[in-house]
């Protein structure tokens, strides 16, 4: 069965106490919109449906740059969770299969409980995902009757008997597109929140004869991120699931508690990973790769046998090849370094290619930037560049080429040649002396006159 896709992200989170909609608040560096999008996006839906209201321009930016298939409409006035699915129907107008309603801001429903949802819905027209709440407090109860899902109260409506109830909703909820919006438009405000409520289609759809359930799945996916202390218990239930999975995968970390992953982080077996370590997005790292201490990654490839840092920083596009060595203090940018290729101390790498079993020596800089266009640096393989060269680019340096230390290179190194380019050196005899007899001197002055 098809799948369209509808999630909603209308709300201010006015608790969030910013200006920015609350699905755009990033855990492992993406929006809580993002992680509601890749779940869903893992049933490979149809159609999917983003209903955007507060900051709905960059609610849409955001969702568009994950998938650009996706449709936004708008929700202009928040009058419930009902109403905003019914916000869907011209957007899904003729389209078939099911219909799954997920939350921008409850970024952790896993691809495994959607697939649940997705085995009960062939035996059931309408499935919920419910939760066993450590303290159910405000949530909405499952009323169930064996496996039959008879309606969800919402806690202000709720009866003391109903809150007793310890099964709560989560508000995730299959069912065919067609019986979404037939139920939909019977859905009425007579609550005390004078609110559409999503939920209400149960009580509809039993009514009307057909048949509903509620999966269970733990209480750590139902999260939701309602604030600044959610938003961090969020990242912190992350990090100490993506810790575990990479532990788990063959990866050492030799202090767990210190190394933060993105939500896109890949760690390939054998790799050991140091502490302090940061990834941001969009990072690969090979099997058998060491990344050491205090080191920041986002944006990179790194290969198999590779060692990085420590105090390394990686950046967008930055592409280590096979056992390449980037020592401390060293950024790479938007580069290649090629097999065996070395940066071992203070050296800026940006805009460049460098080839294999090249040496970069301390203090080197790639100087990739006019002030108004980036230009590129060229390096060939098995040369060497002596410390503190400065590379004015666009340049290239040959295969087995040199440049002397202290170098300033603004034109081609040919091939094999060695490119030296320095003010020659003049010893001026005891100049030093006199210069320290004469400032000693004038110190001593001043102290005098300052008595």
């Amino acid at each position: 069965m098809s799948i369209n896709l509808v999630i909603l992200a209308a709300g201010k989170g006015t608790r969030m106490k910013s200006d920015s909609a609350k699905v755009l608040h990033k855990v492992a560096g993406a929006p809580l919109l993002i992680h509601a999008m890749k779940a869903g996006t893992s049933l490979e839906p149809q159609n999917i449906v983003i209903v955007a209201g507060h900051e709905a321009d960059a609610v849409s930016a955001a969702a568009l740059a994950y998938d650009e298939s996706a449709q936004i409409v708008l929700q202009t006035e928040q009058k419930g969770t009902g109403h905003a699915v019914l916000c869907t129907k011209d957007a899904l107008q003729g389209a078939t299969g099911d219909l799954l309603v997920l939350y921008g801001d409850t970024p952790f429903i896993s691809p495994e409980t959607l697939d649940t949802m997705r085995s009960a819905r062939a035996r059931f027209d309408v499935v919920v995902l419910g939760f066993e709440a450590a303290d159910p407090a405000r949530y909405g109860r499952l009323v169930m009757d064996g496996n039959t899902l008879e309606r969800i109260v919402e806690f202000k409506d709720a009866s003391d008997e109903e809150r007793n109830i310890s099964f709560c909703n989560s508000g995730v909820i299959l069912c065919s597109t067609a019986h979404m919006f037939e139920l939909l438009a019977q859905v009425t405000n007579d609550n005390a929140g004078e609110e559409y409520y999503l939920t209400d289609i149960i009580g509809l759809a039993r009514a009307a004869g057909l048949s509903a359930t509620a999966v269970a799945c733990s209480e750590a996916e139902t999260m939701g991120v309602n604030s600044r202390a959610d938003l961090a218990a969020a990242e912190a239930a992350f990090q100490a699931r993506a810790r575990a999975d990479a532990l788990d995968a063959g990866v050492t970390l030799t202090a767990p508690e210190t190394v933060f992953f993105a939500h896109d982080t890949y760690v390939g077996p054998d790799t050991i990973i140091e502490p302090n370590v940061i990834f941001g997005p969009e990072v690969t790292i090979e099997n058998g790769a060491h990344i050491r201490a205090f080191s920041h990654l986002e944006g990179a490839h790194v290969s198999r046998g590779a060692v990085v840092g420590p105090y390394a920083r990686l950046r967008p596009g930055a592409e280590l090849s096979e056992n390449v060595h980037v020592g401390n203090f060293v950024e790479i940018k938007n580069a290649t370094l090629a097999e065996g290729a070395k940066a071992n101390h203070l050296t800026y790498i940006g805009d460049a290619t460098i080839g294999e079993g090249t040496n970069i020596g301390a203090g080197t800089i790639t100087c990739n930037y006019d002030g108004v266009f980036k230009h590129h640096t060229h390096i060939g393989a098995r040369a060497f560049i002596g410390s503190n060269t400065m590379l004015i680019a666009p340049v290239s340096v040959g295969d087995e080429a040199m440049t002397a230390t202290g170098a300033i290179v603004n034109k081609d190194v040919p091939d094999g040649a060695l490119a030296i380019s320095r003010i020659p050196q003049d010893n001026k005899l005891n100049l030093a002396r006199k210069l320290f007899d004469t400032l000693r001197a004038k110190k001593a002055r001043q102290q005098n006159e300052d008595e």
